[in-house]
């Protein structure tokens, strides 16, 4: 059996993956991390990781302020680690990839497996489409409580894209700022923030005379938790390296 440490255990994903592992017989968290240390599950609950019995991955859910100790964490204890948290600075996702290089790492910026599939999808039709002279948006939802924008999974979305066509385009995040017209270049990146959303992209190629949306809608976080989960089980005992879901999925 997998054992696991929750990092963020008390927070809205660390409580849903503590119900779905709850019900998993291959997988066992054996220890949480939360500023809030009440204890709400069977595990018990500590204020840091480095007070935490030795577990054989540890799954990060937390926030991008507490990423840098949990790196430190997996570096000095050669731990396996699953990163879900979302909003890293540049310096953070590059200490991500060193980390890469002696402990196993598995990151996706979002970690449902309809997400991951789509990133596949749009690698085969985005320079299609393109050659055609379709402009490329993306429109992101969210709930009122998300911090960071655009999200991490409207990023890897553009990435995807833009890396199926040798990285040739640019990201516009905002067009009120000038009054010039749409550069065909550029991958326009918008962001919506309200309610109870739970996750809402759509990929918009528009091109002369006709439109192609992909949409994906999250309706619970559960899929998230649920991704985390077999990313775990996944990369428990893996070789040092990076990781994502396309690995998980196959």
């Amino acid at each position: 059996m997998v054992k696991a440490i929750m990092n963020g255990c008390n927070g809205a994903m660390g409580r849903v993956i503590t119900d779905i592992v709850s019900k998993d017989e291959a997988i066992e968290i054996i220890a949480g991390v939360d500023m809030n240390t009440e204890k709400r599950a069977s595990y018990p609950v500590f204020g840091t990781l480095e007070e935490c019995p030795k577990a054989d991955v540890v799954i990060d859910f937390s926030s991008a302020k507490a990423t840098d100790g949990v790196l430190r964490y997996c570096e000095k204890t050669k731990t396996p680690v699953v990163l879900c948290t979302t909003g890293l600075s540049d310096a953070q996702l590059s200490a991500v990839k060193e980390l890469g290089a002696s402990v196993a790492v598995l990151r996706s910026a979002n970690m449902s497996v309809g997400i991951n599939l789509l990133f596949k999808v749009l690698k085969q039709i985005a320079p299609v489409l393109a050659d055609a002279g379709f402009d490329i948006e993306i429109l992101e939802k969210h709930h009122n409580q998300k911090v960071d924008a655009p999200s991490g999974t409207a990023l890897a979305l553009a990435d995807a894209i833009n890396e199926s066509m040798d990285n040739c385009y640019h990201y516009k995040f905002d067009r009120s700022t000038e009054r010039v017209k749409r550069d065909k270049k550029e991958i326009g990146i918008q962001s919506v923030r309200g309610g109870t959303i739970v996750g809402e992209h759509d990929i918009i190629f528009a091109g002369q005379d006709e439109v192609i949306t992909l949409q994906h809608t999250a309706y619970s976080k559960a899929i998230f938790a649920k991704g985390a989960v077999e990313g775990a089980k996944f990369l428990a005992g893996k070789p040092a390296g990076m990781y994502d879901m396309s690995d998980v999925i196959g």
